[in-house]
């Protein structure tokens, strides 16, 4: 039985976002198709919590009464929602927490401003940060380390040959942190595994993006179904080395720091 909801878009799932989920029996995503933190049903990963998708394209158009009679009609048993201090809905967000107060004949509690280090913890914040490459705050807003997902892909075959053993990462959906190196957790079937991964173009090869992770002080093989990758530091940026010797030389000191910061 739900007696209350969350409502939000909840991409990222982060510390803010988690004091609304804890109060809350289920969750209600408003799905903008947007989502680059926690793509879809990807978020169920981060919450223990019941998810019910409500796609924008098909509410957009409601007013705000005619969006909370629906939720009404779909969780008969509804007592209580729960909102951000921001909250906005029904069409062209013409709906607040004042309307929602008026229309629902339940309780409203609305959570107010959550601050990191007097920063508002929002995806926005957390999107920028990712942009950055500034994984550690990221981290500390999202209460967890930032995560992506993607099938393993061919590779130039470079560097198994001439540098270390990479998996080429196949990765759509996701906010991609700026190019460079970082330490990271790779993981593998049910294992995570220390790693190092790049992620840009190949400036000092073949010129092509890519993402690319290597696992350290293991030798894996055939791997060919889906990779998650946890981002835990910025190492260094992306960089075009004069030789192959001077990029292997690098690779080596930046696997060193991995060792060191895991």
């Amino acid at each position: 039985m739900i007696k209350s909801i969350a409502i939000g878009a909840f991409d990222g799932i982060h510390v803010a976002h988690n004091v609304l989920v804890d109060k809350a029996d289920a969750i209600i995503v408003i799905e903008r198709n947007g989502a680059v933190l926690t793509p879809g049903h990807k978020r169920a990963k981060y919450t223990n919590k019941p998810i019910f998708f409500y796609h924008l394209d098909k509410i957009k158009d409601l007013t705000p009464k005619e969006f909370i009679d629906l939720l009404m009609k779909n969780f008969k048993d509804l007592e209580e929602i729960i909102v951000g201090y921001d909250f906005g809905f029904g069409r062209d967000k013409s709906g607040s927490i004042d309307t929602l107060k008026e229309f629902f004949v339940g309780n409203v509690t609305v959570i107010e401003m959550i601050k990191y280090e007097d920063i508002a913890i929002h995806s926005r914040v957390i999107k920028n940060y990712i942009r950055e490459g500034k994984i550690q705050e990221a981290n500390k807003m999202l209460g967890r380390s930032y995560q992506i997902s993607g099938s393993v892909i061919t590779g130039q075959g470079l560097g198994s040959k001439r540098f270390v053993p990479t998996l080429n990462i196949d990765i759509t959906g996701y906010l991609l942190p700026k190019e460079g190196i970082y330490a990271t957790q790779t993981k593998i079937g049910d294992i995570w595994h220390k790693s190092v991964s790049f992620i840009g173009h190949r400036v000092s090869t073949d010129g092509k993006f890519a993402v690319e992770t290597h696992i350290v002080d293991k030798e894996i093989h055939g791997v060919k179904n889906l990779v998650e990758i946890k981002f835990e530091q910025f190492i260094r940026g992306n960089k075009k080395f004069d030789n192959l010797d001077e990029l292997k030389e690098q690779i080596d000191k930046d696997i060193q720091k991995v060792k060191e910061f895991i």
